[in-house]
């Protein structure tokens, strides 16, 4: 392994076997578990690097797709990469551009040698292989970089899914041929969709390649999460202790939590603030659509028990306002609160872990709006 990268586990909870770990990287020590907000094109949506900052956040995410389209992955190596060029200085995490081939771009031919596309944006033809896909994140400079894998739809049938699977593995060979910077970490990608079988043949084959890393994608993609949570279940025997497991495109509270409990470490989604410019903000007694015309003339903060700069400075009736009137500021101000609130809820989840208490947070959080505004009666586990 490179010396650049480790992970230990500093403490596992009594009640629920849910741990805490410390990732080191070459830009920081991650504590984990954690929520890593989601800077798509090498930015934030509506924030200063400086506010992603001072809101918590200890690592972001960006997208291989969109920088190999615009700005390209070149313009951003001469940059400096992505650290300097978007001036963060925390760790990266890119993902490989598989999953936007697969759901944005318009798809052309899939082979075992890659994917033919067309750009979303002007229609052109490009080609990414695996060693296309880790060019492109060497060149971007990011700390930790994911494999090129296949998708597979949800609640497609079992033969396609074996097959996507298997192309997979013959990917992820290739990435790890292929990579030989050791300033960077890449990690293998468990896939399987929605099968027991398929999901431990993807992490046994798999983990002979994570050296300090492993994500589980193909999840929260339009399955019910009674069957996301029913495969964390099923790959939780398999995890190696001494690496950061990470669930790709998880972010809703509910889902943190639950995600959490069955061994995850890393978590990233765009949710926060695609919904904060919508007018969406999570809060400590629930969703709030600010949009409503209850908050009119509401002049409490938009959540009481929140230290953030929207919440200690303005009221749901200005937030409201700025919504209604198209300004700009109310998506900072909702986006920056919507990443405050995930960050420091994984801060008490830790803590409730290092105090052997998981087991009673999560049986009182389960009881409270700020869980069920995001889940259905049906989607309540059992137990635990």
């Amino acid at each position: 392994m490179s010396n650049k990268f480790s992970f230990k586990e500093t403490h596992v909870c009594a009640q629920t076997g849910a741990r805490t770990g410390e990732f080191t990287t070459p830009h920081g020590v991650i504590k984990t578990p954690v929520f890593m907000p989601v800077g798509t094109q090498a930015t934030v949506k509506t924030l200063a690097p400086y506010e992603v900052d001072e809101l918590g956040a200890q690592i972001i995410l960006s997208n291989t797709y969109h920088l190999y389209m615009r700005p390209g992955e070149e313009t951003v190596k001469r940059g400096g990469g992505l650290h300097r060029y978007m001036d963060w200085h925390k760790p990266i995490l890119t993902d490989s551009g598989g999953f936007q081939v697969f759901s944005l771009a318009k798809l052309n031919k899939i082979t075992n040698d890659g994917v033919e596309f067309s750009s979303h944006i002007d229609g052109s033809r490009h080609f990414f292989s695996p060693e296309k896909s880790i060019d492109i994140q060497n060149a971007l400079g990011s700390d930790i970089i994911m494999a090129f894998d296949e998708c597979s739809a949800a609640g497609c049938d079992k033969t396609y899914a074996s097959r996507a699977l298997d192309r997979t593995l013959h990917w992820l060979d290739r990435c790890y041929k292929h990579h030989t910077d050791d300033r960077q970490m890449l990690f293998p990608i468990v896939q399987g969709n929605m099968y027991d079988d398929l999901r431990i043949k993807s992490i046994r084959e798999s983990l002979q390649y994570a050296v300090c890393g492993l994500g589980i994608g193909g999840l929260s993609v339009g399955e019910p999460k009674s069957v996301m949570y029913k495969m964390l279940d099923v790959l939780r025997p398999e995890y190696p202790r001494d690496m950061p497991r990470y669930l790709m495109g998880v972010g809703s509270p509910d889902c943190l939590a639950e995600g959490v409990l069955r061994g995850i470490d890393m978590f990233d989604c765009v949710l926060p603030t695609r919904t904060a410019r919508n007018g969406l903000a999570y809060t400590s007694a629930g969703k709030i659509n600010i949009r409503n015309a209850k908050y009119k003339e509401d002049f409490t903060p938009l959540d009481d028990g929140c230290g953030c700069y929207a919440c200690t400075h303005f009221t749901r009736s200005y937030l409201r306002h700025l919504v209604i009137a198209g300004e700009v500021l109310g998506a900072r101000l909702i986006s920056y609160h919507n990443l405050y609130y995930l960050t420091h809820l994984m801060d008490r989840i830790r803590d409730a872990i290092n105090a052997d208490k998981f087991g009673d947070f999560m049986a009182e959080f389960r009881a409270r709006n700020e869980y069920k505004d995001n889940v259905k009666p049906s989607d309540f586990p059992d137990g635990v």
